[in-house]
């Protein structure tokens, strides 16, 4: 066995894992490592990089550069034209970021699952009672995004959206130690609850990044970076499918809402490693609500 697989299995251990990543000062770390990923001195930004690449399995085959400015330019680095080419079936849902299914299926009423034995609310999760009454026995996909992934994400339809409702929160990480133990993990967190309109159908998909240990920012093009902004920030953001939204600073989580009618793509389960641009769920064969019907996000803040 190697020093890196040693290593690294001693960092996977659940509890150390757990211990080392949340019982620190985790606003304090998040805007250090803000900070620290920006440095471009170059014998700073190869070893932070090397590091990095040695503990996070990083993947850069796919990237559309190699060489970067800093370790923060390597995090949210971008990919060769048709690294990720989107599912062109209009009644396909796409995954708006690679990730892992940590959990997914129907909506319980007004309950998801976080993990076996820990379950949450969307009240808890989107602070806005109309919007959680509107995916009651909906749909939901929970993806987490791991350290080295490709950390961008994408619009999964044609969709329009006119504002993003930043909650402030705090940082627990949201690996699977965190989930296992933290109850309400996702509820805790700082997120942003951004509705995408389809422009077809008129139906609402929710998407919540939720923010973690190290993150040191959610940063859409509609509105910029939301760390220091809070409540609803309206924006006109019209998209295609597969436009990219926005990145994450470092990896993390976001859930996927949709209502009643919308059925889980094959292959989506506990688990899964799903790809930017592919199908995540399936669309009904009549779509939507009238725009009046749906919350706005007015109570969130």
């Amino acid at each position: 066995m190697t020093v890196r697989s040693l290593l690294a299995d001693l960092l996977q251990q659940e509890r150390l894992n757990f211990v080392l990543t949340n019982r620190i000062p985790r606003r304090l770390a998040t805007r250090f490592a803000g900070w620290f990923s920006r440095i471009e001195q170059p014998l700073v930004r190869d070893l932070s990089i090397a590091v990095f690449r040695f503990f996070a399995d990083v993947d850069l085959s796919d990237a559309a550069r190699t060489e970067f400015r800093s370790l923060h330019d390597c995090f949210t680095r971008e990919l060769r034209e048709g690294a990720r080419p989107v599912d062109p079936d209009p009644g396909a849902l796409a995954s708006p970021c690679d990730g892992i299914v940590v959990a997914c299926g129907r909506i319980d009423g007004g309950t998801l699952i976080q993990a076996k034995g820990f379950d949450y609310s969307l009240e808890e999760l989107l602070l806005d009672a109309s919007l959680a009454a509107y995916y009651r026995d909906g749909r939901y996909v929970t993806l987490r995004l791991t350290a080295g992934m490709y950390h961008r994400f994408h619009a999964p339809h044609d969709c329009r959206i006119d504002e993003v409702v930043h909650v402030p929160g705090d940082a627990w990480n949201v690996n699977p130690a965190a989930v296992a133990r933290m109850p309400k993990l996702y509820c805790r967190n700082e997120r942003a609850i951004v509705q995408t309109r389809l422009t077809a159908s008129g139906a609402v998909v929710t998407l919540v990044p939720v923010a973690a240990v190290l993150v040191a920012g959610i940063r859409l093009h509609c509105v910029g970076l939301l760390r220091d902004r809070s409540g609803a920030v309206p924006c006109d953001a019209r998209l295609r499918k597969g436009e990219e939204m926005g990145w994450f600073e470092h990896g993390s989580t976001i859930i996927v809402l949709a209502t009643a009618g919308f059925e889980l793509a094959a292959g989506v389960r506990d688990g899964a490693k799903v790809r930017a641009g592919e199908p995540l769920m399936r669309l009904p064969a009549l779509g939507g609500i009238a725009p009046s019907e749906c919350g706005g996000g007015e109570d969130a803040g």
